[in-house]
């Protein structure tokens, strides 16, 4: 078997542009991956199409020389745009493995410790302001019983905060925290966005409602920083999506920077990268909690990864997307009492409709979290892409 065509689609979905790939064989036989990298995607579609040159004509079977290849060659090692790429293909040649011998990826990797995995809602609150309004969206929780739900409270702030915002996130996180139960876990989002001590003021703050973690709270480029934030708080601290590789990911767990890690899996590599990084963090007893807002491609296989890591501890989701996500592939999802339940189809279980796909072109979007609408993240007839099951 051989590799005959690389193809990518790049579909827009509001928040973002979805960036899909697609690998094709001599033998009939294709998979696909994705490489969404917001704000970036015509350069990390470039980047996929780079490497064209090693991959035609190649066995797709052979994937660790992929990876390994691909990455050497490069020169220029590492960072979003090669890892991204890297992804999007690792992804889709996994597919092909799978479907070839007719198992879910997650049998090649050592077979299923579970059959489902609890998960977190991001996006619920779309296009919540004012801690009122929050509390209002925050009822909905309640109600479907997910598990736990994530939002970002701190405005438009960089590196401080003012007073007064603070003020208004803290009282944002108590009325939701009374609208939503006590059943579900409080995520709080820091976006990386503050400078050592406003982080370590505003984690003090938080240790007064029980929250589960408090996510990012200094800029990703500064490991010794947030291992200082980690000593100074009493919360548990998460972080890691802005890491694309083991090696950025050794002095990370070496410095013992956060209680659990969320590699991408468009972004750091792939499928066998992110089972890598799962294994060193249950080494070190971390929790396991990859990134995970993009694209039906990538929630697919991380759901892989899901069923055959034993610390894998909780799976981040959107909690709804745009209408048109179940014209785009025939994902076939269900959450059953707050866990999303594991598919058993071949190699990532998913197959794209590329005439749908090309039905809704790239449209240019831009960073959100300083401007002032960080939560109009979801467009306003934004559906349930999944069922829902309360038993």
């Amino acid at each position: 078997m051989k590799v005959t065509a690389i193809k990518t689609f790049v579909c827009n979905a509001f928040r973002t542009n979805f960036v899909f790939v697609k690998v094709e064989t001599d033998s009939g036989l294709y998979g696909w991956g994705e490489a969404t990298l917001e704000y970036k995607e015509h350069t990390v579609e470039a980047a996929i199409h780079d490497l064209e040159g090693y991959l035609i004509g190649k066995d797709p079977r052979n994937i660790e020389a992929f990876r390994h290849d691909c990455y050497r060659d490069a020169y220029w090692r590492g960072g979003p745009v090669l890892m991204s790429a890297l992804a999007g293909v690792e992804i889709a040649l996994w597919d092909i493995k799978g479907k070839e011998l007719n198992v879910p990826v997650y049998q090649l990797l050592g077979g299923k410790v579970r059959d489902a995995i609890p998960i977190y809602v991001n996006g619920w609150f779309s296009p919540a302001k004012t801690p009122d309004e929050f509390a209002e969206k925050a009822k909905i929780l309640k109600k479907l019983k997910f598990p736990g739900c994530k939002w970002d409270p701190f405005g438009k702030a960089w590196q401080q905060i003012s007073k007064h915002d603070l003020n208004q996130a803290m009282e944002c996180i108590e009325k939701v925290a009374e609208a939503a139960g006590e059943d579900i876990q409080l995520l709080i989002e820091g976006h990386g966005r503050f400078d050592i001590p406003t982080a370590v003021k505003i984690g003090r703050r938080l240790e007064e409602y029980d929250v589960f973690w408090f996510e990012e709270p200094i800029p990703p480029d500064d490991k010794e920083g947030m291992r200082e934030v980690k000593d100074r708080v009493r919360v548990s601290l998460a972080a890691g999506e802005r890491l694309y590789n083991r090696y950025e990911y050794r002095q990370f767990m070496e410095l013992n920077c956060s209680d659990y890690i969320q590699p991408d899996i468009s972004h750091a590599g792939g499928i066998m990268e992110m089972r890598f990084l799962g294994a060193e963090a249950e080494t070190r007893h971390i929790g396991f909690c990859p990134h995970n807002p993009s694209g039906p491609v990538a929630n697919a296989a991380t759901l892989q990864l899901a069923a055959c890591i034993p610390n894998f501890v909780m799976l981040e989701m959107m909690m709804t997307d745009v209408p048109y996500r179940k014209l785009l592939c025939d994902e076939d999802l269900t959450v059953r009492n707050g866990c999303m339940e594991i598919p058993d189809r071949p190699g990532i279980g998913i197959d794209l409709n590329e005439a749908e796909l090309l039905k809704h072109p790239y449209i240019p979007t831009a960073l959100r979290h300083y401007r002032g609408d960080l939560t109009n993240i979801r467009p306003a007839d934004a559906e349930f892409y999944y069922k829902i099951v309360n038993d």
